[in-house]
């Protein structure tokens, strides 16, 4: 009984799906920020629909770097001014363009670690300074954005020796090794990472905002199995997913 109450979420939008005779595997090349909500997704999506689903992540840049040197990919997932520039090249459809949502910037630290205080501006330039170490994406979004906002407390001098600039796949869990005192990343990506505990989002003040959006490849082998799976990607019952994991679903 368990098992049937799991599918009923997405029977709806299941029905609607083009369902194939024959299974497909889809080849998604997507951003880290979104990695809990796709892969989440992208599983749902294969039980509903037979078809495979191999999703490859890396930071937005090299994402964007992959598909212009000719990678093979059926669907991306990037922020959108990446993807719009992909879109403007002519490498992903125009018409296929479908925003999922946007998040905020979050901290995380060690599961059971005493909990700072990062509710206002002040707050948190107290913690950073309190801390040994800050782990951040080297790349990407919102590591480039964390670290203009160390530069807008005026902090850099006293940071210089904290910062951890880390690789897009292993910037939170380097935190709950120990290794680091605090991650700073945009909050999907805290989300379902064992051994980390979500401090919270970033004051209003400080926040930034991270889009994701989605869109087809217009070289793809399989056009009505991508269709579908931007469909799913995006449709009420991916919002519920989506707004589990803090992020607001179809604002850009």
């Amino acid at each position: 009984m368990k098992k049937f109450l799991f599918f009923l979420p997405c029977i709806s939008l299941c029905m609607t799906l083009h369902l194939s005779a024959q299974a497909v595997e889809l080849k998604v090349l997507s951003g880290n920020g979104s990695r809990p909500a796709v892969i989440e997704l992208t599983k749902q999506f294969e039980q509903a629909t037979g078809h495979k689903v191999s999703v490859e992540f890396a930071v937005n840049p090299d994402v964007k770097k992959k598909i212009e040197s000719g990678q093979y990919f059926d669907v991306t997932v990037l922020n959108p001014p990446v993807l719009d520039q992909l879109i403007q090249q002519g490498k992903v459809q125009a018409n296929s363009r479908a925003v999922m949502g946007r998040i905020g910037l979050g901290a995380a630290i060690k599961a059971g670690a005493p909990r700072p205080d990062i509710s206002t501006p002040e707050a948190f330039k107290k913690t950073l300074l309190s801390l040994r170490s800050v782990a951040y994406p080297g790349d990407g979004a919102s590591g480039i954005y964390f670290v203009s906002l160390i530069d807008r407390l005026g902090i850099t001098h006293e940071m210089k020796s904290k910062m951890r600039p880390m690789p897009g796949e292993y910037n939170v869990e380097v935190v709950a090794t120990g290794d680091v005192d605090m991650v700073v990343v945009v909050a999907s990506r805290i989300f379902g990472v064992p051994g980390v505990d979500m401090i919270g989002l970033l004051p209003k003040e400080l926040q930034t905002w991270i889009g994701f959006a989605t869109g087809i490849s217009s070289n793809t082998q399989h056009l009505q199995a991508a269709r579908d799976l931007t469909r799913f990607l995006t449709a009420p019952e991916a919002a519920k997913v989506y707004t589990r994991m803090g992020i607001e679903p179809g604002v850009e």
